[in-house]
């Protein structure tokens, strides 16, 4: 974390760009990488109890642990959304109320067509239910937890398991529509239909990875002793399943957007693939987050050995922070970026102060629900 506020603070005094739109871009790419995740691990959990699964019940507590972010998350982003509202940056083009005047000369007619939807009180608006509902279940998700672990209730876990349903409809387009609104936007012409679900993809893989690796090194400490080498193999074979479907989702938008060659869509692909800057890493990116989950965890030994899963899921998490950065960093900074030891350090700093988080959030109950009603099923897991 003091890398991190080393990063921040000497970023900001070096970054000579115009509003220091270096410095406010990669502060975007880190909020929302980390929040992201908090979210997907808000996910995963009610998914868990929408489809009463018993394998994952010795992992709740660190699915719980991962929602500690979530506040630290939303205050970069509602910041970040606030600054370039009052013009500190210019990270979204289409907050220039010059693109909606006819009589300008910034005027945008494409733009211009998108004003109900970009009105300041129904995005701020929007911004608002997405936090609110995020925050709001998990708080009540983790109270519920608690409670169960005080007094045996099956009341409460069937609670559980009828508001877990619930959020998940609320997920379904919650996870779309800030996709659209925090990233997508920031190319304000472009769009796509796959867009939300491709980066909730990306987001889940994520949050698998980090279960996985975290748990891996939990385990070498003497914690977690109920999950098994079967329980690994599950996250394991998510962490393949997910990153299989990513891949599908990046394919399938950029292959129809790319054949079709329509100028407004195509445009994305061309600044990102056809730029001297963005080629290569636009591209390694796609190998490293398909090709080596793909051939190293294709078969079941690979999935159980932390000798692959480690380092597959280490360039994985990489590769997946690497695509959030081409997701904004082209729309902003433009061919004027400049990878360095800022985006390193910041970087590191939100992954120093995500995993302290999680592990203070952790430290605050019992590793190990106490009376859920499929404990011993899952502490029995094996095969």
């Amino acid at each position: 974390m003091v890398v991190g506020l080393i990063a921040l603070v000497g970023g900001y005094l070096t970054d000579y760009s115009h509003g220091h739109q270096r410095w406010w871009a990669n502060l975007l790419v880190n909020g929302f990488f980390y929040f992201s995740i908090s979210v997907a691990a808000l996910f995963f959990y009610a998914l868990q109890y929408a489809t009463e699964s018993a394998w994952s019940v010795v992992l709740k507590r660190f699915f719980e642990a991962m929602w500690g972010f979530l506040p630290y998350g939303a205050a970069v982003i509602v910041i970040v959304i606030a600054a370039g509202q009052f013009h500190v940056h210019h990270l979204y083009h289409w907050m220039d109320a010059t693109l909606y005047d006819p009589t300008h000369g910034n005027y945008d007619a494409i733009i211009a067509n998108k004003a109900a939807y970009f009105n300041p009180a129904f995005f701020w608006g929007r911004t608002v239910a997405y936090l609110a509902t995020f925050l709001g279940f998990a708080h009540l998700f983790r109270k519920w937890s608690l409670q169960e672990d005080a007094a045996p209730s099956l009341d409460l876990h069937y609670m559980q398991f009828r508001r877990s349903a619930l959020f998940i409809v609320f997920f379904a387009v919650f996870s779309s529509t800030m996709a659209w609104d925090w990233v997508m936007s920031i190319d304000t012409h472009w769009f796509s239909t796959l867009f939300g679900w491709y980066i909730f993809s990306g987001m889940w893989v994520s949050m698998i990875i980090f279960t996985n690796v975290t748990m891996l090194w939990l385990r070498t400490k003497g914690y977690f002793q109920e999950v098994n080498e079967s329980h690994m193999h599950d996250l394991g074979k998510w962490m393949f399943a997910i990153a299989m479907l990513w891949s599908y989702l990046f394919f399938s938008q950029f292959m129809l957007i790319w054949y079709s060659n329509i100028p407004e869509e195509v445009t994305y692909y061309v600044s990102r693939l056809m730029s001297d800057e963005y080629r290569v890493p636009f591209i390694t990116m796609f190998l490293i987050n398909f090709a080596v989950p793909f051939y190293v965890l294709l078969s079941r030994d690979a999935k159980r050995n932390p000798k692959f899963i480690l380092p597959v899921a280490f360039l994985i998490f990489a590769g997946h922070f690497a695509d959030v950065y081409l997701l904004v960093i082209p729309g902003t900074l433009f061919d004027h970026h400049d990878f360095g030891l800022f985006e390193v350090g910041l970087f590191l700093g939100f992954l120093g102060l995500f995993i302290n988080r999680t592990l203070s959030t952790l430290s605050k109950a019992a590793l190990i629900p106490k009376n859920h009603p499929m404990l011993q099923e899952s502490k029995d897991l094996h095969y």
